[in-house]
């Protein structure tokens, strides 16, 4: 028999029949001409911290890649997926103590640090090397992996890179489309599409409004729950990268976001039949608790690693450009058709997803 009272604290849940299960996650509702105004310069300010945000994130990846060699070399993990996912764990689980505006004023402290950290910050020593500049070149070297490290081998390893570079031919963007390259594009540029139709940050966005969507009287306990998950998997899927291989980390987390996904639309099919609701906030929760984890474990980091390989290094630059433009175009397309998808259909949205990543694996297979 159906539930009729809420999973967390009991309260009526008869209205959740019928039109209200296919009610928008955001509703709009009548503002003043004072309050669309202040809107306005709201979306101007945001969308400021946005490009600022994804500007300072790529440049944080680029002058990152070549210090990691050190780290990957003694331990065998790659760091930044991991940091990301500690981050954005933290985020979630400070969200549901405080406010967003003392979020954003939480977040504004890391970004206080990295300003200031930039001062004591090195040159590139790749780029050092490649503009000519030997003395400047050695010393950022010597003072990224320490005073009492021998640079000699890494050194020469990395001037060698750069006369190799040299003596091949600079490639623009539409040399990625030669018969030569155009293989390794589609896979980076595929998975990244994969990666992101997938719904992960409509899942990350909009992951509150949907536990409530789904019967809980707050999002609080599964957006802690998600968030807790990650970094513990994301290390697991850091250790088993190269033990693995990429391939099979992939299909395993690939399989898992589709099961996670079928589970999370099971559950708004029954809710909009009115069937078996005692069970829509459990199937909600464990699917989505399921996707994240599967996605957290391969699907979250091993495209960026498999992009970082598949690419001649003449055309490196311009491919990894290209592939991070298409992740991000596809983050903002999910982002901003999820809320629409989720009012037309919670279940049809959750049995999109996992058409996609069944896809995925089929085109892997």
């Amino acid at each position: 028999m159906a539930i009729t009272k809420d999973v967390e604290n009991g309260v009526g849940m008869q209205d959740a029949q019928g039109n209200e299960a296919r009610q928008p996650l955001l509703i709009h509702q009548e503002e003043s001409s004072g309050d669309s105004q202040g809107s306005i310069w709201m979306v101007l300010l945001s969308t400021a911290v946005v490009v600022c945000g994804s500007f300072e994130f790529g440049s944080c990846v680029g002058y990152s890649a070549p210090t990691q060699s050190g780290i990957t070399k003694d331990i065998g993990l790659s760091l930044s997926e991991l940091l990301i996912c500690g981050g954005h764990s933290v985020a979630f689980i400070i969200g549901t103590l405080v406010t967003w505006r003392t979020l954003v004023l939480v977040g504004f402290l890391p970004c206080l640090l990295l300003l200031l950290g930039l001062v004591f910050v090195p040159e590139s020593p790749r780029w050092l090397a490649k503009v000519g500049s030997q003395k400047e070149f050695t010393a950022a070297l010597q003072k990224l992996r320490g005073k009492d490290a021998d640079i000699t081998q890494e050194a020469e390893e990395i001037q060698e890179y750069i006369e190799d570079l040299q003596t091949l031919p600079k490639a623009g963007i539409q040399d990625l489309f030669q018969s030569r390259y155009i293989r390794s594009v589609i896979v980076g540029v595929g998975l990244m599409v994969f990666q992101q139709i997938g719904g992960i940050n409509g899942v990350g966005f909009y992951a509150s409004e949907i536990f409530v969507s789904a019967g809980f009287s707050s999002g609080k306990l599964g957006t802690i729950l998600m968030g807790s998950i990650q970094v513990p998997i994301t290390t697991v899927g850091a250790i088993l990268m190269d033990r693995s291989g990429r391939i099979p980390l992939l299909m395993v987390s690939a399989s898992g976001t589709f099961i996670g996904c079928f589970i999370t639309g099971t559950s708004f099919f029954l809710k909009a039949q009115g069937i078996y609701m005692e069970w829509v906030p459990i199937l909600a929760l464990c699917g989505i608790l399921v996707y994240v984890g599967a996605f957290s474990i391969g699907m979250g980091a091993v495209p960026w690693v498999i992009m970082s390989e598949v690419f001649p290094i003449n055309i490196k630059g311009i491919g990894g450009s290209l592939v991070t433009l298409v992740n991000w175009f596809g983050s903002w397309a999910v982002s901003y058709a999820f809320n629409f998808l989720m009012s037309w259909s919670s279940a049809g949205k959750g049995s999109a997803t996992a058409l996609c990543t069944a896809l995925l694996v089929l085109k892997i297979i």
